[in-house]
């Protein structure tokens, strides 16, 4: 199997295995060295228990994985002082990670954070600022 090939599939196994689950330390261990990225999936864990997470359309050269998709949790816990609203978010994000030996190394993410603050309750919506 072509390595392009191999990176896809292990971002799948990635996503379907931390998907929904507890994303412990020792799981995510399994997939990434990459402290900035095992530090904010933790980060988000600590918001967003068992946070699912969904391709939407995927990307592969070299040894890079370029992931559209979506987030999708429930506000449970703490995020950046914003207290557990218990509503849902659902996060379009774009990230590309870089894999080696079967591993991810590195990362660059970008996430709408505006439109969690919408879903949050703590901004109100474009649509509804220009209507006032």
């Amino acid at each position: 199997m072509d390595q392009l090939k191999k990176n896809r599939e292990f971002i799948i196994k990635y996503y379907n295995t931390i998907s929904g689950a507890a994303k412990t330390p020792e799981l995510c261990a399994k997939f990434a060295t990459d402290n900035k990225l095992l530090n904010h999936i933790a980060f988000f864990e600590g918001a967003f228990p068992k946070y699912e997470l969904f391709i939407e359309e995927m990307m592969t050269e070299g040894n890079k994985v370029i992931v559209q998709g979506r987030a999708t949790g429930i506000h449970q816990g703490a995020l950046n002082g914003i207290t557990a609203t218990g509503k849902k978010m659902d996060l379009p994000f774009c990230i590309r990670y870089t894999i080696e030996n079967n591993i991810i190394i590195d990362h660059w993410l970008i996430a709408d954070q505006i439109i969690l603050m919408e879903q949050l309750g703590v901004m109100a919506a474009a649509a509804e600022e220009s209507n006032h």
